[in-house]
């Protein structure tokens, strides 16, 4: 019987091919949807990649055939760090993308990783009817992106040695942050850091490289960090770590279509996000489960912990950001007018 284990290290393998569409006797518009987590099935596999899935089927349908579309996950068609860009060029149509991978080439888009800045899913998907929301989208669609669906992962640790759980356990390390400001956070904490992409954290785990890797509860399942990890730190009770890894278009793409076509890809993004959030919580309990049945020691935080981490935070990253760009102060202002 294949377990989801087995279907995730298949589709690791043999990266899958999807293509959506009922036929027509014209032809459909064809769009490319990349991401870098391991491929499964619809119904099956990664919520991430099922989530891409769902969508592609979904507007394949609502729009009888009219858009089709090709599912290429692992980063199988593009390299990770290299899929913002291609979206903003028109080089690729489509990406389920964590957005602080985009800090490089848009300081601003780090808000989507400010350590204790959101700290639950309410707050974060709140973020959509606030005027953070709209300052964000605003801000994304000039620079050629579209916002098709706001997913929100919390995260926690994955270490080789002992639990990182309050900021002086990470003291000595290298630890992979996943943002510039989590990084900062953990460099004041006495760590040092090393910047990866998720899909990187086991290798460099593996080969001593980091000591420790933080990363969504989906991606410590998926990318099987339990084979390199003696302790977890969940997030599921509590956390400061939430990252904005929203599927995200090209507005040049996007604003080729028909209206029609438009209408449809935004309205079938929009109602995805209930399983986004849902695939995002529920590997948020599931993540212990997998560690403990490895023979990793699993602990907790609670809020008083995440409160040390938003102290260093605030007097560091958060201060360091907002001086960045107006467009950054504005974002930041504007995301902490959005209550826990």
């Amino acid at each position: 019987m294949l377990t989801r284990r087995h279907l995730l290290a298949t589709a690791v393998a043999a990266p899958a091919i999807l293509r959506f569409g009922i036929g027509t006797a014209h032809a459909a518009t064809t769009l490319k949807i990349s991401h870098q987590f391991p491929g499964g099935t619809i119904d099956k596999g990664d919520f991430r990649d099922r989530l891409c899935r769902m969508f592609a089927a979904e507007v394949s349908k609502r729009s009888n055939g009219d858009i089709a579309a090709e599912i290429y996950p692992n980063s199988s068609l593009i390299k990770t760090n290299a899929q913002f860009s291609a979206m903003r060029k028109g080089a690729l149509d489509i990406s389920l993308y964590p957005m602080p991978y985009a800090g490089g080439e848009l300081p601003e888009t780090n808000i989507g990783l400010m350590p204790g800045l959101v700290t639950t899913y309410d707050q974060g998907m709140r973020w959509k009817k606030e005027p953070v929301g709209k300052a964000l989208s605003d801000f994304l669609a000039d620079k050629g992106i579209i916002l098709l669906s706001w997913v929100w992962q919390a995260g926690g640790v994955a270490s080789r040695s002992k639990a990182i759980v309050a900021p002086e356990d990470a003291k000595g390390l290298k630890v992979r942050g996943g943002s510039r400001e989590m990084d900062m956070v953990l460099q004041t904490a006495g760590a040092s850091v090393l910047s990866v992409p998720s899909n990187e954290i086991y290798a460099a785990m593996q080969t001593g490289a980091c000591d420790a890797g933080i990363t969504s509860s989906t991606s410590l399942i998926s990318f099987r960090l339990e084979e390199v990890a003696k302790s977890l730190t969940s997030g599921a009770g509590a956390s400061y770590w939430f990252m904005l890894e929203p599927l995200m278009m090209s507005k040049a793409i996007f604003d080729k279509l028909p209206k029609a076509q438009q209408d449809v890809l935004l309205a079938v993004g929009e109602e995805l996000e209930a399983f986004g959030r849902k695939g995002a919580q529920d590997d948020d309990i599931e993540v212990a489960k997998v560690y403990e049945k490895a023979g990793a020691k699993v602990s907790a935080l609670d809020a008083a912990t995440v409160g040390k981490w938003r102290d260093i935070a605030r007097d560091t990253a958060w201060k360091d950001y907002g001086a960045k760009t107006a467009t950054a102060a504005n974002l930041l202002r504007l995301a902490s007018d959005v209550a826990a």
